[in-house]
């Protein structure tokens, strides 16, 4: 029981995220700073999945002025150079299934690179990790756009003159992220492809698209949403008739059943069947609650496999 409030609490918090504002050679580097920020979800199903990984990780200080920017990478087991994937992360931060999930781009054959855009940001200068959950969501919320915007032009410049990478470049984001994504195509005309994971396009005062900003994209974007996130999803029509008055390139597709951070969601371990007490009340709700959330698990799960799908096939096209 105490992983279905676990995952609940961690729904009902990502849920919330907003589109506010809008080199250590290591195979296996020591994991950084236990994230505080996701205190109740540990995420050592993803921390597990990282450890066993045989690919190439390492931490780099991306310089951005007077700043440093944490940043994961993790490089594919591959013959010819290969294509760059920027990954923003979630209103929780530089989580540990973010650097997983930066390891299966890998592991498809991109080089993958995560920012901890926190870095700096926390007490005595720290990033995600010295932060709990309220302080990282917080901070997330009190980033200056530029500085955002900086930070991910640093890095999207610095994994692309790696000697392993060819040039190209593309931009992920998941939740606040995703928003971000979505932003930084607007503010980077070089960037091959965004792939917007339930994030909201750049909007006004209005709440409605910012068509000077959209006009500014170069590149395709694709967006991955869920059936149950009508938040994020109220805002399709306009963003879609925004795009499509733009003449820019807006490809979105929404999983049904699935609900906001399907990504992590559906890979996160199954929901496990309580165990009877003998207590009929309470044997009863335990079993009515873990069937609804068998059955959030698996669209969730489904919803991911095929946008793991989906994307893929995207990316092998940039």
């Amino acid at each position: 029981m105490k992983r279905l409030v676990s995952l609940a609490v961690l729904v009902l918090l990502c849920s919330s995220c907003t589109k506010s504002q809008d080199m250590n050679e290591l195979h296996h580097p020591p994991t950084p700073p236990t994230n505080t920020a996701d205190a109740n979800e540990t995420q050592e199903w993803a921390k597990q999945r990282l450890a066993k990984s045989s690919r190439h990780q390492e931490w780099v200080k991306v310089k951005n002025g007077n700043r440093e920017v944490n940043s994961f990478v993790v490089y594919p087991e591959v013959k010819d150079k290969a294509t760059a994937v920027v990954v923003i992360h979630e209103i929780f931060g530089m989580s540990d299934w973010v650097q997983s999930l930066t390891d299966q781009l890998a592991e498809a054959g991109y080089i993958a690179i995560a920012p901890d855009l926190l870095s700096g940001m926390g007490p005595n200068g720290g990033g995600t990790s010295s932060l709990d959950r309220n302080g990282v969501g917080q901070a997330i919320r009190d980033l200056p756009p530029d500085q955002i915007t900086a930070d991910l032009n640093a890095v999207a410049d610095y994994v692309s003159k790696l000697p392993a990478a060819n040039g190209k470049v593309v931009v992920t984001g998941y939740c606040w992220g995703g928003s971000q994504s979505f932003r930084f195509a607007t503010n980077r005309p070089t960037i091959k492809a965004a792939f917007v994971f339930y994030g909201s396009a750049p909007a006004g005062a209005d709440n409605a698209p910012d068509k000077t900003a959209l006009a500014r994209i170069q590149a395709p974007v694709y967006g991955f949403y869920a059936g149950n996130d009508a938040r994020i999803n109220a805002t399709l029509p306009a963003t879609s008739a925004a795009m499509g008055e733009l003449k820019k390139t807006f490809e979105p597709v929404t999983y049904e059943g699935a609900g906001h951070g399907f990504m992590r969601a559906g890979e996160a371990p199954e929901p496990t069947a309580p165990t009877a007490t003998g207590n009929k009340e309470a044997d009863d709700k335990a079993t009515g609650d873990y069937q609804k959330a068998l059955t959030a698990y698996k669209a969730n799960k489904g919803a991911r496999d095929d946008a793991w799908s989906r994307w893929k096939k995207l990316l092998a096209g940039v």
